[in-house]
C-alpha cells in the first residue's frame, strides 16, 4: 500500500513533537518531509538563555540530531525556507526551488520577534533574540564590545540581560512599565526581582520610552536616545519586546488568519481540512500560545488526527511562567493580580527575599505569584488547572501540599 505524504513547514519544538507523537502511534503511515528555515536540526529554543550565559553549549540543546531524521525515514530540508504552497496541486516550494507534494500539510512556522520601527533599527549591532543566529551574534559582540542595552523588561529581555552581563558586558535594561515582568508578576514581586538583578550589576531604566538608536561612522549602533532626551551608550542593542505569529505563508495560501492561523479543536485549519497548524503560529479559540507546554498538548492532538484516530480534542491550556536565570526563583500562573470578587492570601518576607501571593475565588485557587520560594509552584498549578475545591485546605494553603 502506497504511503500518504506528510509535509511539515517548520522544524521547531512544536512541529517535531507532533512528529514524535505521530511516529509512536502510526509509524508507517506517512512519507514525511520537513522544511526548516534554519540550518540546524530541532533544538530547544527555550535553552538559548543558558547558552548565552555560558552554562550550556549549542550542541547540548539539540533535541533531535541529524540521525534522528534519517533513522525515522524523514527527509529534512534544513536551511530551506518555504516561499509558496499550491493548495490545488498540493505542493510545497522552497526559495531554492525544492518542491514536495503532500496529502497532509502541517504548518509549524512559529513566530517572529517584533522589532520596534524606530530610527536606527537597521544599524549594525541592533538584534532580536529569537534563534541560534541571534544568540551567536550576541556572544560574538560580547567578546569585542562593552555596552549593551536590552529593550524589554519581560522574561526574554531579562534572560538576555543576565547572559550578556555574565559575558562581561555592562548592561542596561530599558522597560516601558512601572516594574519588571508586569505580565507575570505583581509590583511587589517585580521590585524584589529588580533588587536581585541590580545586585548582579544590571542597570534598569523603567518608564522609559526609546526614541532612536544612534550610529557611528562605521554604521554601528553607539547609543540609545529616549523620548525625554536622555542617552545611554550602546555597542549592542537587543530588542526583546515580544513576538508575532509567523503567518505570512498562511496568508499567501489564503488560509483564514486573525492574530494567527485559526484552527479548530482538532488543530485543523478552519479553511482546509488537509492542513493542520500547531505552535505559536496557531490560534485556538482566540488564543495564540507562546509557551512550550500548550504547544506540546496541541502536537499530541494533531498527531492523533494525522494518525486517523480522530478522537483527540484540544480544549485550550492554562499556562505558568518561570524565569531561566540561575539562582532566581519565580513562578506565576492564572489570575495572580486578583481584584473584585477574589480573595488574596499573602506572605511577605523581604529580608529573606520570599514573597507569595495566592488568589482565591470562592473555594478555588485562581492565581499564584511566588518569588524566592517556588517549591510548591507545581502543586498550586495543579490545583488551579484542575479547579479543585481548596476550602478544607484554606488555612494551610500557603504552606504547600500537606503530607499524606
Amino acid at each position: 500500500m502506497k504511503k500518504m505524504k506528510l509535509v511539515m513547514v517548520g522544524n521547531g519544538m512544536a512541529g517535531v513533537r507532533t512528529l514524535e507523537e505521530l511516529l509512536k502511534i502510526a509509524p508507517g503511515l506517512y512519507d514525511i518531509t520537513v522544511f526548516g528555515a534554519e540550518p540546524h536540526p530541532n533544538y530547544n529554543r527555550i535553552m538559548l538563555s543558558p547558552v548565552l550565559a555560558g552554562e550550556q553549549t549549542l550542541d547540548e540543546i539539540v533535541l533531535n540530531p541529524w540521525n534522528w531524521y534519517r533513522d525515522n525515514g524523514i527527509t529534512l530540508h534544513a536551511g530551506k525556507k518555504v516561499v509558496s504552497v499550491d493548495r490545488r496541486q498540493r505542493t510545497v516550494r522552497a526559495e531554492d526551488g525544492t518542491e514536495a507534494a503532500y496529502d497532509r500539510l502541517l504548518l509549524a512556522t512559529g513566530s517572529n520577534p517584533f522589532m520596534l520601527p524606530l530610527p536606527g533599527a537597521d544599524l549594525q549591532g541592533v538584534v532580536a533574540y529569537r534563534d541560534i543566529a541571534d544568540t551567536q551574534a550576541m556572544i560574538e559582540a560580547a567578546m569585542t564590545y562593552r555596552h549593551a542595552v536590552v529593550i524589554g523588561g519581560g522574561l526574554l529581555g531579562l534572560e538576555a540581560a543576565n547572559g550578556l552581563k555574565l559575558r562581561g558586558m555592562e548592561v542596561s535594561v530599558v522597560h516601558h512599565g512601572d516594574w519588571l515582568m508586569e505580565r507575570q508578576l505583581d509590583s511587589t514581586a517585580g521590585a524584589l526581582l529588580r533588587g536581585a538583578l541590580e545586585q548582579r550589576g544590571l542597570h534598569f531604566l523603567l518608564n522609559a520610552h526609546t526614541a532612536e538608536m544612534l550610529g557611528n561612522d562605521q554604521g554601528r549602533v553607539c547609543a540609545v536616545r529616549f523620548q525625554d532626551g536622555r542617552e545611554v551608550p550602546a555597542d549592542l542593542v537587543v530588542m526583546a519586546v515580544g513576538i508575532r505569529p509567523n503567518i505570512a505563508l498562511a496568508q499567501q495560501m489564503r488560509l483564514h488568519c486573525e492574530h494567527a492561523i485559526v484552527v479548530n479543536d482538532t488543530m485543523q485549519t478552519v479553511t482546509d481540512a488537509r492542513i493542520y497548524a500547531v505552535g505559536e503560529c496557531a490560534q485556538h479559540r482566540g488564543v495564540a500560545y507562546g509557551l512550550v507546554a500548550p504547544l506540546f498538548e496541541q502536537g499530541k492532538v494533531a498527531a492523533n488526527h494525522l494518525a486517523q484516530h480522530g478522537i483527540g480534542r484540544y480544549q485550550g491550556s492554562q499556562t505558568s511562567t518561570k524565569l531561566k536565570v540561575t539562582g532566581l526563583d519565580l513562578f506565576s500562573a492564572g489570575d495572580f493580580k486578583g481584584g473584585e470578587g477574589t480573595e488574596e492570601i499573602v506572605m511577605s518576607d523581604p529580608f529573606s527575599g520570599v514573597y507569595k501571593k495566592l488568589v482565591l475565588q470562592g473555594d478555588k485557587l485562581v492565581g499564584a505569584c511566588l518569588y524566592g520560594d517556588t517549591v510548591d509552584g507545581n502543586w498550586y498549578f495543579e490545583l488551579l488547572r484542575e479547579g479543585r475545591d481548596v476550602g478544607a485546605l484554606r488555612n494551610q494553603l500557603m504552606f504547600g501540599e500537606p503530607t499524606a
